[in-house]
């Protein structure tokens, strides 16, 4: 998985998967080869007893959770579940941000957890306001594991989260002109793509001071994201924790559940037909087996 501009992640080097099977990949759209064997790896090493194949439009959950029992113990599925409680606790508080549409901590693809948030419309354009609420809560996650497990116990499982900030906050500084202090000029560098093997010559079209600003700046405006980010997660770690108490134990629950947990409320699932309802942990800890499904029925594809 590989974050949108609308998601948050906690991401683990562990979860990445290179392709050591010879069996070939059924046609997947949308998808190089490259990530069809790598597909195909993932599916084997999860491999079901007495399932035989799989349709190219879907991936059994089951072999997700297999995978994920694999990679996970306990403790490192409650340090998502509290990561992506911290992006959830964040979107929700900050106006600005997009409509929180779901969070879960079942591992996909190189993301342990996803928090995802959605546009009520299509967007044309960003403003100032919304960028610095997304910066807040693309470090929600991180804040949230220093208030848990302490200040100094940093782990890599906000590497993408920081990488996204980053560059949002570099796009706001030189390319946007939403900085005070370089105004409304572009100091992005030249981009342009390597044709037939010739390499384009990249002009500095900056002086060194100009640079120094430029770094100055988007220092602050993370910086200063991270700040906001803590000041709400310190101010509401009741609100975090009931938010990662259901993340444990429904493991997947949508925009509108996580408002009513953070206000005290409780989920009630009567819809047998509801593909966000709890089926028991996913991602149970190592060395434990999960109860399998009777025969005759499957367990529902997350949302």
């Amino acid at each position: 998985y590989s974050a949108s501009p609308s998601s948050g992640e906690r991401g683990s080097a562990a979860s990445r998967i290179e392709s050591t099977s010879a069996r070939p990949s059924a046609p997947c759209p949308s998808f190089t080869k490259r990530c069809a064997r790598r597909n195909s790896a993932a599916m084997e090493s999860a491999r079901v007893p007495g399932v035989d194949g799989v349709a190219a439009t879907e991936i059994p959950e089951e072999w997700l959770r297999k995978l994920a029992e694999k990679l996970l113990t306990e403790e490192e599925k409650k340090a998502t579940a509290y990561h992506e409680a911290g992006h959830a606790l964040v979107n929700v508080v900050l106006p600005k941000n997009d409509p929180l549409h779901k969070v879960t901590i079942i591992p996909r693809g190189r993301a342990l957890g996803v928090t995802m948030s959605l546009p009520e419309r299509d967007k044309l354009s960003y403003s100032k306001d919304w960028c610095e609420a997304r910066l807040a809560m693309m470090f929600g996650g991180r804040v949230a594991e220093q208030l848990i497990y302490g200040e100094d116990q940093l782990n890599t499982g906000a590497s993408n989260d920081i990488l996204q900030a980053t560059n949002l906050a570099k796009s706001m500084v030189t390319e946007w002109g939403m900085s005070e202090k370089l105004g409304p000029l572009r100091y992005s560098e030249n981009q342009q793509e390597v044709f037939l093997g010739h390499s384009v010559t990249q002009r500095q079209n900056m002086s060194e001071e100009t640079a120094k600003t430029i770094d100055a700046e988007v220092r602050r405006i993370v910086t200063d994201g991270y700040n906001k980010a803590r000041e709400i997660i310190y101010a509401n770690r009741d609100k975090l924790e009931r938010i990662t108490a259901a993340l444990m134990e429904f493991e997947t629950i949508s925009g509108e559940e996580t408002k009513i947990v953070m206000n005290g409320g409780t989920i009630n699932r009567k819809n047998d037909d509801d593909d966000t309802r709890s089926a028991g942990p996913a991602v149970p800890a190592t060395g434990q087996s999960r109860p399998r499904d009777e025969p005759g029925g499957a367990a529902p594809l997350p949302a």
